[in-house]
């Protein structure tokens, strides 16, 4: 299994990231990064993330209900 992050604004775009792109061994691992670098994201424009198993979407977190 393949864990990532998409990144979207708060209207459903999808935000492309620089340097992203991560790949994740297991979802804790995901979650974990994510609790390291969600400011960094919300300052790069980034409104929310969704993560994905596999292709498949887990589930969606406001980077504004973070902070």
């Amino acid at each position: 299994m393949v864990w990532t992050w998409r990144y979207e604004r708060e209207d459903g775009t999808e935000v492309v990231q620089a340097g992203g792109g991560e790949e994740f061994a297991s979802q804790g691992d995901a979650e974990s990064w994510i609790g390291e670098v969600w400011k960094q994201l919300l300052d790069d424009g980034v409104d929310r993330v969704v993560l994905v198993e596999d292709g498949r979407d887990i589930y969606p977190m406001s980077l504004h209900d973070a902070a």
